[in-house]
C-alpha cells in the first residue's frame, strides 16, 4: 500500500530529486518565473511553498531549514529580504504553474512556474534585456558603419594621390 507517500520521484534517485528540486527553487527564486516540464514544476511548487512559508517567520531556526533545502545563501538571502515580506499575509497560494503545451523535441508537457505578485518584476527583467539587445545591435551598426567611412576615406584618399604620382 502506498499510503502517506506522495512524493513525485521524476524518475530519479532521492538525492538527485533533491538537488533538482534545490536548484529549481534557486532558479525560481533568482528570477522569479521559470520554464520546466509540467512534472518537474508541479514538484518544484509543492518544494516552494513550503520553504516561503518557512521563510514568512524569519527566524535563526527558519533560516537554517531553508539553507539546508537549497543550499545557496544568496538564495535565502535573497527569499527572507525581498520574496516572503510579499506574503506575510497571504495563507498560501504564492506560486502558479502555467501549462505550455508540448515540447518539439520529445512531446513533454512543458509549464511556467512563475511566483504569484511578481509579474512586474518579470516584465521588467524583459524590458531591460530587450533594451540591452537594441543598445548593443546599435552600437554594432554604428561600428560598422565607422569603418565603412574609414574604408572610403582610406580609397579615395588613395585615389587621389595615386592620381598626382602619375601626373
Amino acid at each position: 500500500m502506498r499510503h502517506r507517500k506522495k512524493v513525485k520521484k521524476l524518475n530519479r534517485t532521492r538525492e538527485h530529486r533533491k538537488a533538482l528540486l534545490a536548484n529549481l527553487a534557486a532558479a525560481l527564486f533568482e528570477h522569479k518565473r521559470i520554464k520546466t516540464t509540467h512534472a518537474k514544476a508541479k514538484a518544484a511548487q509543492r518544494f516552494v511553498e513550503r520553504l516561503i512559508t518557512i521563510a514568512k517567520k524569519d527566524t535563526l531556526h527558519a533560516r537554517r531549514l531553508v539553507l539546508a533545502r537549497v543550499r545557496h545563501k544568496w538564495v535565502m538571502h535573497q527569499l527572507f529580504h525581498e520574496i516572503a515580506p510579499v506574503y506575510v499575509d497571504r495563507n498560501g497560494g504564492y506560486t502558479r504553474v502555467v501549462r505550455l503545451g508540448r515540447r518539439p523535441g520529445d512531446g513533454a508537457e512543458m509549464s511556467i512556474l512563475e511566483l504569484v505578485g511578481f509579474e512586474e518584476a518579470v516584465q521588467k527583467k524583459l524590458k531591460e534585456k530587450k533594451e540591452r539587445e537594441e543598445a548593443k545591435k546599435e552600437e554594432k551598426r554604428r561600428a560598422e558603419e565607422e569603418a565603412r567611412r574609414e574604408a572610403e576615406a582610406a580609397a579615395e584618399a588613395e585615389s587621389t594621390s595615386g592620381g598626382e604620382e602619375k601626373k
